[in-house]
């Protein structure tokens, strides 16, 4: 089978296309034949060595993927061949023409949703849940400042947190990024790249801040994000790509929470409540994944270039 294999950490062109033995699922393990598969920030800090998780060379990255089961190992029963799934994680990686999963992996895709869509489920909506619904818990009413609210955890969280009956205001860094943003749902979207816009911001909501926000430049945003928030508000970081100042007063006084989170982290009960939630909002409609970008697997390397530049707009996927 065709898969992306990096053999040494660095940049973009150490991802390459190679033909590599096709994997055969063990005790409790699925065999997907995937469709497409999707490209996240994190893919690209593995891939040079700089992520908290660096994983044995060589490998196959990616672990959002959806596709049809192919086959399935000794004790496997809540999936079987010909089934239409995303996967949640992967053995194998998931820039391949076949990925190896454990069953736990493994979640069924529905018909209204299209694979390239389903490789858009795993990282931005398990991430998006978690962090709004485990971390923040954010209530109905509430309002929810999301940052980047055009790439693909930010759609994510616009759609679960409308869902909820939350309110919420967006940003994104061009017109076509803050148009998406609104047509899923947010209630108001700001220019990021504006300089006044956190003051408008606090006029959205009287002056009294948002109850939570959902950071995913904390080292860019974390300062003034303190500044923002309304009495008991909660950050949630997402993502960060160095470190931050902060001045620790600006929490004290709005008694407010950083927390961090790593969908990593997740214990495998909360895992399992957060897939229950995305497969039943995916058949009902709720959720819907934004494809920005499908390129062929081969291109791989371009994908890791696109996914990092400004201007995010939902999900890039790779066709196998």
């Amino acid at each position: 089978m065709k898969a992306i294999v990096v053999k040494e950490f660095g940049g973009p062109d150490v991802l390459r296309i190679e033909d590599v033995p096709q994997p055969k699922p063990g005790k409790g393990q699925v065999l997907v034949r995937l469709k497409a598969a999707g490209v996240n920030p994190y893919d690209t800090y593995m891939r040079a060595g700089q992520y908290a998780v660096k994983p044995p060379l060589p490998y196959t990255p990616g672990s959002d993927g959806a596709g049809i089961v192919e086959a399935v190992g000794e004790g496997v029963t809540l999936t079987k061949p010909g089934d239409r799934v995303y996967i949640a994680g992967s053995i194998s990686g998931a820039y391949a023409q076949f990925a190896l999963t454990q069953e736990t992996q493994v979640h069924a895709l529905s018909e209204r949703v299209s694979f390239a869509q389903g490789a858009a489920v795993y990282v931005p909506y398990a991430t998006a849940f978690r962090a709004l619904e485990q971390k923040a818990r954010a209530l109905p009413g509430e309002t929810v400042l999301i940052h980047g609210a055009s790439g693909g955890v930010g759609v994510a969280a616009i759609q679960i947190a409308r869902a909820r009956g939350m309110r919420v205001i967006g940003t994104a860094g061009t017109q076509r990024g803050r148009d998406l943003a609104a047509r899923e749902g947010a209630h108001h979207v700001l220019d990021h790249r504006s300089g006044g816009y956190r003051d408008e911001i606090l006029s959205l909501t009287g002056g009294k801040g948002v109850n939570v926000i959902l950071e995913m430049l904390a080292n860019v945003n974390l300062g003034a994000d303190l500044r923002l928030l309304a009495d008991g508000g909660r950050v949630v970081v997402i993502g960060s790509r160095g470190e931050a100042t902060i001045n620790p007063r600006d929490a004290m006084a709005r008694d407010a929470s950083v927390i961090g989170m790593m969908l990593w982290k997740c214990p495998p009960e909360e895992e399992a409540v957060i897939h229950a939630a995305l497969v039943a909002g995916l058949a009902n409609g709720t959720l819907g994944p934004v494809v920005g970008k499908e390129l062929p697997l081969a291109q791989a390397a371009e994908a890791h270039r696109a996914i990092m530049e400004p201007g995010a707009y939902g999900k890039i996927v790779l066709i196998p």
